[in-house]
């Protein structure tokens, strides 16, 4: 077990680049949408704030990685794009809360969101 619990995601948001910022996206409040998803997965994941994960074309851009419970069954990290408004970090945190990737089916409205990251992408975010 982890030092944060068999049942804890890690959900990292793509910031200090072009996500996150009033210059890509006019009039989105992102230090509101990430105080959300903090406090509306807390207990649930660990959301940690990153440099450029280099997906810059898909953002705001948050990848959901599995709880340890979650990986052995199978979960791999999901990558989402367009993460803008209430409604997307509302479907990221209820799906947090129910476990997230590998516990269950990759609900609809994110399956919608999800993407593949390109190698280089990948690479840097396990850095």
């Amino acid at each position: 077990m982890t030092a944060y619990g068999e049942h804890v995601c890690i959900v990292r948001v793509c910031r200090d680049c072009c996500c996150g910022t009033e210059r890509k996206h006019p009039g989105v409040d992102h230090d509101g949408l990430l105080a959300r998803l903090e406090a509306d997965t807390r207990g649930h994941a660990r959301v940690l704030r990153s440099d450029c994960l280099l997906a810059c074309d898909e953002s705001n851009v948050v990848v959901v990685t599995p709880s340890p419970a979650g990986r052995r069954a199978g979960g791999r990290p999901v990558w989402l794009r367009a993460v803008l408004d209430d409604a997307a970090v509302d479907e990221i945190t209820r799906w947090v809360r129910l476990g997230g990737p590998g516990v269950g089916p990759v609900p609809d409205p994110i399956g919608r969101r999800a993407f593949a990251p390109s190698g280089l992408a990948l690479s840097w975010a396990a850095v």
